[in-house]
């Protein structure tokens, strides 16, 4: 505890000292790094991982929309779900029943149609939700594998204009 503190110490000491250093504000610091980080949520049970990521489809490019089928819109986000099997290192791509529910800070729920992408020997799950920015959503992922094994994931992600 005291060395969390120490550290929100430093950093508030450093963005009051950039404050006057004609920088940009602590606030769209913060809003720039987490645009740039990949946010990829992730659990694993035995050999098999399942990751999931939500972008804006605004920020993806023509090439990556197209190939996921989604339409490059303001207020339109993609939720993409992989399910691998690893072993030796390598990871295959695995069927699946993947259902997703998207949920705002007011409650609001959405239950995503997922469909299945298949490209470049992998298969990915990937369905659209709307989002009014700037907004935080839950996503909630269950995934049933072919062979019975069943996982659970569940992540927010903020979304700003």
């Amino acid at each position: 505890m005291r060395l969390k503190r120490q550290r929100l110490a430093i950093v508030l000491f450093t963005a009051a000292a950039l404050t006057g250093c004609g920088s940009p504000s602590p606030q769209a610091e913060v809003a720039r790094q987490q645009a740039a980080a990949p946010q990829e949520a992730s659990v694993q049970f035995g050999d098999i991982i399942v990751r999931a990521n939500a972008v804006a489809t605004s920020g993806l490019s023509e090439p990556v929309a197209r190939q996921y089928g989604v339409s490059r819109e303001a207020g339109t986000v993609m939720l993409l779900v992989g399910v691998r099997r690893i072993a030796d290192g390598d990871e295959t791509s695995l069927p699946a029943r993947v259902t997703a529910r998207a949920v705002d800070l007011l409650g609001k729920r959405q239950a995503p149609e997922m469909r299945e992408v298949r490209s470049g020997g992998f298969i990915d799950y990937v369905a659209t939700v709307r989002v009014a920015a700037p907004e935080t959503l839950r996503f909630d992922v269950d995934v049933a594998t072919a062979d019975g094994q069943r996982a659970s994931l569940q992540f927010n992600r903020d979304f700003f204009p």
